[in-house]
């Protein structure tokens, strides 16, 4: 029965390592002209921001690292030029899992405070079940931090980054490309569908309806949003997607300080249901995100 047992594990394996493998070959890295200069990369995770500027690349977020070498030869597609930053919107295994592909002497690694925090915490973790080696967790690490913002300068460009605080997570950051007028918002906007909000990692339903008003100060009606996931999007679709979460936000503090419990809540189509067509169709379903909203308004 061992054998048998111990047969069947191997088995299980093998077919886990194919089944990893034929998923890597489907991926494929396609590319969006938002501007002059920058470039959503769309893959497996979240969306890429590629910065083209005088001298080098300054790129945002880099996806899972088995991606990298596909990430590489897409960004080669579009420039010749050196990587030199690379900033992380946040904590995220699909955001930030190629750090350590890409950082090296030549790329500068930059992220919120809280961002190197938990990512330490989370490859410490790797390493101490020696997943890792010590050098790949010193790679996967942000070696310039920032509290609240920061702006990097390439010619006549000027990179605005900001901290949302208690958004997504509590390291969250957009960057703005002010003469190319392009944004990205990472997992503070999940375009066309319902947002993941990790409210273990700080997250809250709050500061994620704040982040998106923050943005909405800082852009016009022809801004490029690079979104999280989803297709790239611009001030008017932000605009409605806010009054969506207002509305639900709304909905289901009524429903809360009526007596419902989660249960109900998750139950009770008709708090979200006019937006379910739209937005019900991702990676949080609608009974999902009703339990996330309820579960950020009973914390508080």
């Amino acid at each position: 029965m061992k054998m048998k047992a111990s047969f069947f594990t191997f088995l299980l394996t093998i077919f886990s390592i194919l089944l990893v493998k034929a998923q890597d070959k489907e991926v494929v890295i396609t590319v969006d002209t938002l501007s002059q200069s920058v470039y959503m990369l769309t893959g497996q995770g979240g969306n890429i921001g590629i910065y083209v500027g005088e001298s080098n690349v300054f790129m945002i977020d880099d996806q899972f690292d088995r991606l990298s070498d596909k990430i590489k030869t897409a960004i080669g597609s579009l420039t010749n030029k050196p990587i030199a930053t690379l900033f992380n919107t946040h904590m995220h295994g699909d955001h930030s899992g190629g750090n350590a592909k890409f950082n090296s002497d030549a790329v500068i690694l930059v992220a919120h405070d809280n961002v190197r925090d938990r990512i330490k915490t989370n490859q410490q973790a790797k390493l101490d079940k020696k997943e890792i080696t010590a050098d790949y967790l010193t790679k996967m690490l942000p070696e310039v931090t920032f509290s609240e913002d920061i702006t990097f300068y390439d010619g006549d460009e000027t990179i605005m980054a900001f901290h949302v605080h208690n958004a997504h997570t509590d390291g969250d950051a957009m960057v703005y490309f002010t003469n190319n007028n392009v944004l990205h918002m990472g997992d503070t906007y999940f375009s066309g569908r319902y947002p993941y909000m990790d409210l273990k990692s700080g997250g809250s339903v709050h500061g994620y309806i704040e982040a998106h008003k923050k943005a909405l100060m800082v852009i016009n009606d022809d801004t490029k949003i690079i979104p999280g996931h989803g297709r790239p999007s611009n001030k008017k679709e932000l605009e409605t997607y806010v009054a969506m979460l207002e509305d639900i936000r709304s909905k289901i503090q009524t429903a809360i300080d009526s007596n419902a419990s989660l249960e109900d809540v998750k139950a009770n189509t008709s708090l979200t249901k006019i937006y379910d067509e739209v937005h019900g169709n991702g990676f949080i379903s609608p009974e999902r995100f009703r339990e996330t909203v309820y579960n950020s308004l009973k914390e508080k």
